[in-house]
């Protein structure tokens, strides 16, 4: 059995898998950017439609991330509805766990989306660089993300997406999230099909409807992985991962803690109404759990606590803790026509 689990956590360490309001840079967010203003000096990751770029202000010398989407790649793949639901939630949403936007615009060619410069690399690479995560480790960094996902939940936004590639440290080694590509503002359900395999609760997978109880699901998922070094539902394509979770057996690991094992058995339950976290006092209840007793959530909220894992940074603009990528020619992309424009005439 150990050597089974071994062969699977290679397995998947071998590559990433596809896929009350805080003002933390207020005064930035109410600054008018303009492109002409930004300085863009390389690729800090890429994806189908677009690219993340880091850029450094030439008035202030800070430096942003700058998210780039042509327009029609966004078309093509059918991504207008996502690109249109991240924007409008960044526009309205500010958090010390979230990679808050400050600005956005286009032109007759891209889409621009200016972020904060999270410079300390996806929770992914230290993850898979350690192998595992200790209690004290899982528990802080499952602390922030509570925090984010409560106050997401509170103006009834769902993520969607939550995984340790999409969770940055910054520079003292706090979280932020990232990429809101599926986030989206729910009121009752949506029926929507999307997320990391390995994440999805069962009722997504099942076409039920969904709502806030997935971010839930996704957050026992993260917290095993966390533990282990691998997700609880593992398998080699999206279909044999699905007939695992809505299996729901799981095969625990002996070192697990126990009062973690009893958290994430409470946040994987298949029946979303009895999931903790989606019940009555909803992340109350999550906050409330003996895994994180002794908790200050105020001091949590504040960034009091001291981060397990501070990245190692030369300067501002470090970009050692990303991949490097080829730059090509993405500059040269022909412009979209007026037609195609149009759809993002409120963008």
């Amino acid at each position: 059995m150990a050597s089974a689990r071994v062969a699977k956590a290679r397995r998947y360490g071998s590559a990433k898998r596809d896929s009350a309001s805080f003002q933390d840079d207020d005064e930035s967010r109410s600054l008018d950017y303009k492109l002409e203003d930004l300085e863009i000096l390389s690729t800090i990751g890429t994806g189908t439609f677009g690219r993340v770029v880091l850029v450094r202000e030439t008035g202030t010398k800070q430096y942003r991330a700058l998210k780039v989407m042509a327009i029609t790649q966004v078309i093509r793949l059918k991504q207008v509805e996502h690109i249109k639901n991240e924007k409008e939630i960044l526009a309205t949403v500010s958090h010390p766990f979230i990679v808050n936007m400050l600005w956005c615009y286009k032109d007759e060619t891209f889409l621009y989306m200016l972020m904060e410069y999270v410079s300390g690399g996806e929770l992914f690479s230290y993850l898979r660089n350690m192998g595992r995560f200790n209690n004290i480790t899982s528990n802080f960094y499952a602390c922030e993300i509570v925090c984010a996902l409560d106050y997401l939940h509170a103006r009834n936004i769902v993520y969607r997406d939550l995984k340790p590639e999409n969770l940055l440290l910054d520079t003292q080694g706090h979280l932020k999230i990232t990429d809101f590509g599926f986030a989206k503002k729910v009121m009752d359900r949506t029926w929507t099909l999307c997320g990391t395999p390995e994440y999805l609760a069962p009722e997504i997978i099942l076409s039920k409807g969904h709502n806030k109880a997935v971010d839930w699901w996704s957050l026992g998922v993260l917290i095993f992985e966390m533990l282990v070094g691998y997700p609880p539902f593992y398998a080699d394509n999206p279909f044999g991962i699905y007939e695992k979770i809505l299996a729901g057996k799981i095969e625990w690991p002996k070192h697990i803690d126990l009062v973690a094992k009893d958290l994430i058995k409470k946040l994987l339950v298949q029946d979303r109404t009895r999931r903790l976290g989606n019940m009555k006092n909803g992340a109350e209840d999550v906050m409330r759990h003996k895994w994180f007793k002794g908790v200050d959530w105020e001091e949590v909220i504040t960034k009091k606590l001291q981060p397990p894992i501070v990245p190692k940074l030369s300067h501002d603009g470090d970009t050692s803790n990303f991949e490097s990528y080829e730059e090509g020619d993405w500059r040269k992309t022909p412009p979209a026509s007026e037609k195609e424009i149009e759809q993002f005439l409120d963008f």
